[in-house]
């Protein structure tokens, strides 16, 4: 629970020394040492208190991680605390009067009492004290534990922000793919003489997505219109290297249009549709984007024309990125799955929450 044994120990010794001062104090204050057997009396007193202190709250402790009291919510954790104040006071009370009659520690003026009120009400207002000792030891250690567990929770949130940023960076440099530049720029050369209008279309399509690439690192979370719209810019550039081999076909639900999503994910779908699935395939194919709402989830569907080859493309950076983004952003509260859906079309699925 604590951080380390050394400082449950450190603890423990703070705590129940401090205990020990208090009464060291109060009995000097009360001019409780005017002979040396008072001295005696109350130091043997005192350090019999703090061994079974720490001895008892010690097993207390033990008892308490062995169950996974800690792990249940708060009226439980309440009852189940009250319950083992009650339960280790009455025992540290009960033991402690046995140590005072097994080594004759009881004073006169207590023994007297001893025999006026019964050794039970005596032992009853023991457990009393001891109570309150033990129920405020717990408090502190169920206050530690969340102190302790909030800060962990903290570190862990700067650590996954952080690992979610260097993820995101990998993968917008991944984006700025040298190959589909050249191949993009070979394009927009040859269509310079025979188009001048499209390749100027085209130098803007790729100027968008470069800027976009260069930018995007920017935000945690772009909407799926802004996303769609450098994907129309891709695909615009690879119909004209591809011609008519390739065609492209929307499905998007307009309620999805306004929905965040982490950025470049959905394209790094379609690149992986098209240098696996379309590129592969003598007669080119189809490219098809759908997203809609669905049980308060966006479901954004890739499919094309090809086969899933399986491990080796299940297994590049542009996949294994989406699983870790999708782990780190969501975790627990997202999908995504790639697989053969008919014999000539490969699907990939993500589901994010709304």
């Amino acid at each position: 629970m604590f951080s380390g044994k050394k400082h449950y120990w450190w603890f423990q010794l703070i705590g129940w020394g401090g205990l020990f001062l208090i009464h060291l104090f109060f009995a000097w204050f009360y001019g409780k040492f005017d002979t040396p057997e008072d001295r005696a009396l109350f130091f043997m007193r005192a350090v019999s208190f703090v061994i079974i202190g720490v001895i008892l709250t010690h097993f207390m402790r033990l008892f308490i991680i062995r169950l996974h009291l800690l792990k249940h919510n708060w009226g439980i954790q309440l009852l189940n605390f009250i319950l083992l104040s009650i339960i280790t006071a009455s025992i540290c009370g009960i033991i402690e009067q046995q140590v005072y009659k097994q080594f004759e520690l009881f004073t006169q003026r207590e023994i007297e009492v001893l025999k006026r009120r019964g050794i039970w009400l005596v032992s009853f207002n023991n457990m009393i004290s001891w109570f309150i000792y033990i129920f405020i030891w717990n408090a502190i250690y169920i206050i530690y534990h969340y102190a302790r567990e909030y800060q962990q929770q903290q570190i862990d949130t700067l650590q996954l922000k952080s690992l979610v940023r260097e993820l995101e960076l990998k993968t917008i440099k991944s984006n700025i793919n040298p190959h589909f530049i050249f191949n993009a720029l070979n394009s927009i050369r040859a269509l310079v003489d025979e188009n001048p209008g499209r390749a100027r279309e085209a130098i803007t399509e790729l100027s968008n997505i470069l800027r976009s690439s260069i930018t995007m690192h920017k935000t945690e979370s772009v909407s799926l219109k802004n996303e769609l719209d450098i994907i129309e810019d891709y695909l615009a550039l690879e119909q004209v290297r591809f011609e008519d081999r390739l065609t492209v076909r929307y499905d998007i639900d307009s309620r999805t249009l306004e929905q965040q999503i982490p950025p470049m994910m959905l394209q790094t779908l379609v690149e992986n549709a098209i240098k696996h699935g379309i590129s592969r395939e003598l007669q080119g194919g189809l490219v098809s984007i759908a997203a809609r709402l669905k049980n308060n989830f966006i479901e954004l569907c890739v499919r094309n024309t090809g086969t899933f080859t399986g491990e080796k493309e299940d297994s590049g950076f542009g996949l294994s990125s989406i699983r870790d983004r999708l782990k780190l952003l969501y975790p627990g509260r997202s999908g995504f799955q790639i697989h053969q859906l008919t014999p000539g079309t490969v699907e990939a699925k993500i589901e994010l929450p709304v």
